[in-house]
């Protein structure tokens, strides 16, 4: 606990004076996950549970707001027109805030910063990741819909970009042989190669500055008591914990 930040976090939480947070009066909260993403949210096949940053951060925030999530899994395809009509109350999917995003849906304050990387077999090298790129034998996966894929195509030309429903096929077909690299955020990659021991690792960086961040529909009013909730946790030191523990390699 002490190593991860989790005991920090929770000495500032209890021994420290509170500030006061909104209270939703024990609402229910439809929550949108994929279940298929991890850190941020998968089914251990082990026991059957659903586990993951996601479910970890919002049952604490509710936790705080006297609020009750229901999660609901949900495909990434068309879900921000699924935001944008009001079909769940949030989505919690380690999205990027983009400016064309915003101007359909609503979004939290950013809870971390991250990167586009390449995610390889534990076998490849890429000394040069300018080569690799301009090798016209070279494929790369991503998954449909996301900013992963706007840096895939702009990293490869579109027709060497394999882009899947999720990250798992991606991920899948690089195992497989089938493809040579998968762009993914870096938190992503970890989620991954914890899931895959010994198979994989995290190749050449291609970007550095994606913030992530959870989504509302147009005008929702969870938006503000959530931001409130969000730097409660980040100044007790709860949100570092959770990053610790499920954005960093086990």
């Amino acid at each position: 606990m002490q190593a991860d930040g989790t005991l920090d976090a929770l000495n500032a939480r209890w021994f420290n004076p509170q500030t006061e947070l909104p209270d939703l009066g024990g609402r229910a909260i439809t929550v949108a996950v994929e279940n298929a993403y991890p850190p941020f949210n998968s089914i251990d096949e082990a026991t059957g549970e659903a586990v993951g940053w996601d479910y970890d951060a919002v049952t604490e925030i509710c936790s705080r707001l006297n609020c009750v999530p229901e999660f609901t899994q949900a495909a990434w395809d068309g879900i921000f027109p699924a935001m944008e009509a009001g079909e769940y109350d949030m989505l919690a999917d380690g999205v990027t805030y983009t400016a064309e995003r915003d101007e359909i849906v609503d979004f939290s304050t950013p809870y971390v910063t991250i990167g586009q990387v390449l995610l390889i077999r534990l076998d490849q090298d890429i000394p040069d990741v300018e080569a690799f790129k301009a090798d016209p034998e070279v494929l790369v996966g991503t998954q449909i819909g996301t900013t992963n894929e706007i840096v895939a195509k702009d990293n490869f030309p579109e027709e060497r970009v394999q882009s899947f429903e999720e990250f798992g096929g991606a991920v899948a077909a690089l195992l497989a042989g089938d493809i040579d690299a998968v762009v993914i955020d870096t938190v992503s990659a970890v989620g991954f190669i914890n899931a895959n021991p010994g198979l994989l690792k995290v190749g050449p960086q291609l970007t550095s500055d994606e913030q992530l961040a959870f989504v509302f529909p147009p005008g929702s009013d969870l938006v503000v008591p959530v931001n409130a909730a969000l730097a409660a946790m980040q100044a007790d030191g709860t949100l570092d914990a959770l990053n610790a523990r499920w954005f960093n390699p086990q």
